[in-house]
């Protein structure tokens, strides 16, 4: 395991039980470098989605679990947040929730010309996503998705 899942899978566990206590479920953690800073950012849900309150509850809960705990060495920004409307899809949990719902997803390589696809998530593996487009089944390995996301409808 990385450094980096090190410090995502010990934030999940430190955030499982301040979630519960707030009336929220964890969406995803993730812990990115961008612009040469750290940021540790954890989404969180609820049925009828969160507001901002919910964000705060959980943020100031979170960040007085990690500096008791104090693993991260590097400096970094928390944020805690909502996964929004057009929330990507990493993990199986993601994937089941949404089965039967709109996606459209992105490939690292061109097939045929093609890097992106929209349809509806009909099935998924621990390897592959099936997606129904234009009533066809198209099935893409995982390690070939860049990006899969909820398709936003207006």
């Amino acid at each position: 395991m990385s450094r980096k899942e090190d410090i995502e899978k010990k934030t999940e566990a430190l955030l499982t039980p301040i979630a519960e206590k707030c009336g929220v479920r964890i969406y995803d953690v993730e812990y990115v470098k961008e612009a040469g800073e750290w940021y540790l950012r954890a989404y969180i849900d609820k049925d009828g989605g969160v507001n901002i309150n919910d964000c705060v509850d959980v943020n100031h809960a979170l960040s007085d679990a990690l500096d008791v705990d104090d693993f991260i060495e590097d400096a970094y920004t928390l944020e805690v947040s909502s996964p929004g409307l057009g929330r990507q899809l990493k993990k199986d949990r993601h994937f089941e929730n949404s089965l039967g719902k709109d996606v459209e997803l992105k490939l690292y390589k061109a097939i045929d010309g093609v890097k992106e696809f929209a349809g509806t998530l009909k099935s998924y593996d621990s390897t592959s996503v099936t997606v129904t487009i234009n009533d066809k089944d198209e099935t893409f390995l995982r390690k070939e998705i860049s990006v899969i996301k909820l398709a936003l409808d207006f």
